[in-house]
């Protein structure tokens, strides 16, 4: 502050130092070639890579099950000792249903549950955004791998075609300890 009150104000001078090197400028990254409306693409098809689906997911996941109950499990035949059907519900109602369903059969010292989902309706209406196809199908197995019901499943494929195909899923629930 200077002698009367006011805030003393000062000035950034340039300093007379040489400036240090400066990098050489980038070359400017590869242009399309020029597009006008009404033209087709030269590039082809698009090369964006999808995310794989659920079910391949499901399908592709390690196996955490004896492998002989597990072979015999995804060839259905292996019976389902209980099935619960979310098949159009709604999210509010599903969740609450299946944790009520998963707790209530483990406590039954039940091993293999069939949760029916359906294959859900078909909405993707073509545009720019793809619509998924079947709110619970997909879900339901982040559901049955987070708490509460993780503790209790030990593994989640897509059910034979005899109990419900992709429509439906085998639970195969842990041991009580």
């Amino acid at each position: 502050m200077d002698r009367s009150g006011a805030p003393k104000i000062t000035e950034d001078v340039p300093s007379k130092k040489p400036s240090p090197i400066r990098p050489k400028p980038a070359t400017p990254p590869d242009r399309l070639p020029a597009f006008r409306i009404g033209e087709k693409s030269s590039l082809g098809k698009s090369t964006v890579a999808h995310a794989p689906s659920l079910s391949s997911q499901l399908a592709h996941a390690p196996v955490r099950m004896d492998h002989g109950t597990h072979k015999r499990m995804t060839r259905g035949k292996l019976k389902p000792e209980a099935r619960i059907d979310l098949h159009g519900m709604t999210l509010a109602e599903a969740h609450p249903a299946l944790i009520s369903f998963i707790f209530h059969s483990f406590e039954l010292e039940r091993r293999l549950v069939l949760v029916i989902t359906g294959k859900g309706k078909d909405r993707d209406s073509g545009g720019p955004i793809p619509i998924r196809r079947g709110i619970l199908k997909h879900q339901i197995p982040n559901w049955l791998t987070t708490a509460p019901l993780a503790a209790m499943v030990l593994e989640i494929r897509e059910a034979h075609q005899r109990h419900g195909g992709g429509g439906a899923y085998y639970v195969y629930l842990k041991r009580r300890r």
